[in-house]
Order: structure tokens, then C-alpha cells, then sequence
């Protein structure tokens, strides 16, 4: 072998080793947000739940009114130290949110010195004392609600993350962060745009984003739609900014409640399943926190009472049990463009671990039969885990795998459920 050659096998191997660091220090986030930091009426068992599930982060919010009672009186209250050391414990990331205005402010958006100087005030205490227990924080949460299509607004808020990032990251070098926490409708008029083109990257870690897709109508609200308008999304900004843009779905769901908007639990857990697979297959997309963990009432025609993936009583609905059966694959293992297929209404995404490989399969409409193919599966049956009875996990189906030699195929019915079909022997 000439030098030339080990010169170039030392490169790709270094490379290889380079994008292994990357790939094991940033798994794919499985999130969810949360309201106990502030509400005492959702206690924090509800952490462990959450963990039990496999979630890996919690959103909150450190209000700024909270912190800041009365002008220039900051305080940090004990809930929030609860919050956070609770979820240290678990080893769950966690995510705070520096907004919302003041009363003695007018819960006015920092946008002049008269308010914004003490916005940063607010800013700089808050991140102090909460340290490096804060994984993400993000600038305030939706500021383009009022005025989605407004220039002037996105702009203003462009100013802000310049000025609210340095002070945060002197108070916590190891802090991501997040800029934005757009609502549909902004992200529809053009304010992730606008913040890219002033430059919003110079100072923010990633842009967070609130896709939600419920209210837009049959033919737009499934998660199929919903991840064809991000790949859009995400190739147009990347044009923006001139660089893969990192994308954090901080605020994602689809409320179970009886009206318009809505879908059944059962539907909704369905959506969730397939909504987090067809995430993890857009690189820029680093995670996805589900709104929320803990539905905020009990009156079924409410949508801001279902969103939840646990009662208020913080039994488990649908939703809560299929996250839990999914999480590991949705955390552990890489997606695997090549060997996959999404077209007419079949989804066949395979992922692997590097030891075990599956295939994440489903079928929109109608029911469809179709086959898997894998190598060396030995005529044994098919390890199927069905979300839509997820609480059974990875069992023998009555399907067998047929080989030739050490190619197997196997038939399998798809539905709207999502089924993780095992590639490989063993495991």
C-alpha cells in the first residue's frame, strides 16, 4: 500500500471516528413539555413518569413575571429548584423558556430600552442562579403571535436574542440556544426567514419551531403532510442561511378532544408514532418536544384540556404507552435513508442501532399487505412490535419468515399503526 493510500484510509478513518463523536453526542431528543414547574396541581412525579417513557427533556417556563414580582425584586422561586433537581435525578435535559412580560410593564414585549434593559436584567439573574441545570433556553416562546407577517417584529426579536445570548452563555457556557419558537403561523408568514436573514444564527444555537398542523383541514392535518411542509421548510432555509439550519420542534401534537380540530386518543397515538419516526428522517430536525405531558383538564370538547400524553390523574392515555414502546428506537437508532421507502401511501423507514436492525412500517387509507425483506433470518417467525398494542412490546407474530438462501421475506398487513419489524437475528 503506497503512502498516498494510507494517507487516505487515515483520513476516512479519522472522518468516521469524527462523525461517530458527533452522532453519540447528540441523540435525537425525545421531548416533551411540561407545565409543573409553575402549576402545583401537576406534581412532579410526573418527571419520573416521563422518564419511565423514555423522554430524555422537559420544557418549561421561568416566567418573567414570577421572577420578578415587583420591579427589581428577583427572586427564584422553590418549585423552580424542585423542578430542575428533580429532573437532574432522571438524567432529563432540560429546557427553559426566558419570556412573557411583567404587570408593572404592561406585559409588554422588550422591544425598547425601557423595557428590554430589565428583560435582561431578568436574564442574566435567572441564568445565574438556575446554572448549569439548564440544558436549552429559548428567548421567549411564540413572540410572533401578534403580528406573524410584521418585519418590524421580527426584527426586534432578532435584536433581542443578540442581546439576551452572551449574557447567557457567560452564565452557562454549556447552554444551547434557541431562537424563535414560531407558531405555525409565523413560520407561514415568513418570520423564520426574516430571522435568518438578520442573522439570528450568529447568536442562537438552533431555531425552535411550533408546526402545529391539527387545525389545517383533512387533507393537510396528518403527520405524512405535516413532514412534507418541514422537508419544504427545511430546504428553503437552509437556502436562507446559507447552511443546514439545526431545527428543535419545541411545542409538536395533536389534541385527543371531541370537536373541531380534534382526533380520537386512539388516532392520536397513531399520529405521535408516526409523526416521531418521519421526524428522525430529516437531519436537521435534532428533536421533538410533544405539547404536552399532562393534559390541562378534563372537559372533552376543550383542545388546550387534550394535548396531553397522561390523564390529569396522571393515568396513562394511548398516546403515553406508544411513546414508551417507540423511545428506544427513536433515541438509539440512526435512519437509514437508503434501504427505506415512503411512497404511495406505504412508509418503510429502516433504522439500526449498528447491532440490530428494524424496519418502522405503515400503510395511510386502507389497509395494505405487503412484504419485508431481510437477510439470514433462519425461516423463524416475525418479531413484530404493533403500536397499535403497544403495551405488548416485541413479540412473535404468527408470520414467518421464508428464505432462500439467506434472503428472507415475510408478509405483513399495514395500517395506520406504525409496526417495528426486527431485521436481524438475535437481539
Amino acid at each position: 500500500m503506497n503512502a498516498l493510500s494510507i494517507g487516505r484510509r487515515s483520513l476516512l478513518l479519522l472522518s468516521c471516528l469524527i462523525f461517530t463523536r458527533i452522532t453519540a453526542a447528540d441523540p435525537f431528543i425525545v421531548g416533551v413539555a411540561t407545565h409543573s414547574m409553575n402549576n402545583l396541581a401537576q406534581p412532579l412525579r410526573s418527571l419520573e413518569l416521563a422518564s419511565v417513557a423514555g423522554i430524555t427533556s422537559v420544557r418549561d417556563d421561568a416566567f418573567w413575571s414570577t421572577a420578578e414580582p415587583t420591579p427589581k425584586q428577583l427572586r427564584i422561586i422553590p418549585q423552580w429548584r424542585a423542578w430542575l433537581n428533580t429532573a437532574s435525578a432522571l438524567d432529563l435535559r432540560t429546557m427553559v423558556i426566558l419570556g412573557y412580560g411583567t404587570s408593572f410593564n404592561g406585559n409588554a414585549k422588550p422591544r425598547e430600552p425601557e423595557i428590554k434593559i430589565p428583560y435582561l436584567n431578568y436574564v442574566d439573574y435567572t441564568t445565574r442562579q438556575l446554572g448549569n441545570a439548564v440544558q436549552y433556553y429559548e428567548v421567549w416562546n411564540e413572540w410572533d403571535i401578534e403580528g406573524p407577517s410584521d418585519a418590524r417584529l421580527s426584527s426586534d426579536y432578532v435584536a433581542l436574542v443578540k442581546d439576551a445570548a452572551p449574557i447567557i452563555r457567560k452564565n452557562n457556557p454549556q447552554a444551547k440556544v434557541l431562537a424563535g419558537a414560531v407558531t405555525s403561523a409565523g413560520i407561514k408568514g415568513g418570520f423564520v426567514d426574516r430571522m435568518l436573514a438578520g442573522g439570528v444564527l450568529k447568536y442562537a444555537d438552533g431555531i425552535s419551531l411550533h408546526p402545529y398542523v391539527h387545525c389545517e383541514g383533512r387533507d393537510h392535518n396528518t403527520p405524512e403532510n405535516w413532514i412534507n411542509w418541514l422537508r419544504d421548510l427545511d430546504r428553503r432555509f437552509t437556502s436562507k442561511a446559507g447552511k443546514p439550519v439545526p431545527l428543535y420542534l419545541t411545542e409538536m401534537a395533536w389534541p385527543s378532544h371531541e370537536g373541531n380540530c380534534g382526533i380520537s386518543a386512539v388516532r392520536q397515538s397513531a399520529y405521535l408514532a408516526r409523526a416521531y419516526f418521519l421526524a428522525r428522517t430529516v437531519p436537521t430536525i435534532k428533536g421533538m418536544w410533544w405539547y404536552d405531558l399532562i393534559n390541562d383538564g378534563t372537559v372533552r370538547d376543550d383542545q388546550e384540556h387534550n394535548f396531553g400524553l397522561l390523564n390529569i390523574d396522571l393515568s396513562p392515555k394511548l398516546a403515553y404507552s406508544v411513546l414508551k414502546a417507540i423511545s428506544p428506537y427513536l433515541r438509539d437508532f440512526t435512519y437509514d435513508a437508503s434501504n427505506s421507502l415512503q411512497a404511495d401511501n406505504v412508509y418503510k423507514l429502516a433504522f439500526s442501532d449498528g447491532r440490530e436492525r428494524v424496519m418502522v412500517a405503515w400503510a395511510t387509507g386502507r389497509p395494505r399487505d405487503e412484504h419485508v425483506t431481510a437477510a439470514a433470518m433462519k425461516n423463524g417467525p416475525v418479531r413484530v412490535l404493533d403500536t397499535e398494542a403497544a403495551i405488548q412490546g416485541m413479540i412473535d407474530s404468527p408470520q414467518k419468515w421464508t428464505c432462500n438462501g439467506d434472503q428472507c421475506s415475510a408478509p405483513v398487513t399495514l395500517t395506520e399503526f406504525p409496526k417495528i419489524i426486527r431485521l436481524s437475528p438475535g437481539a
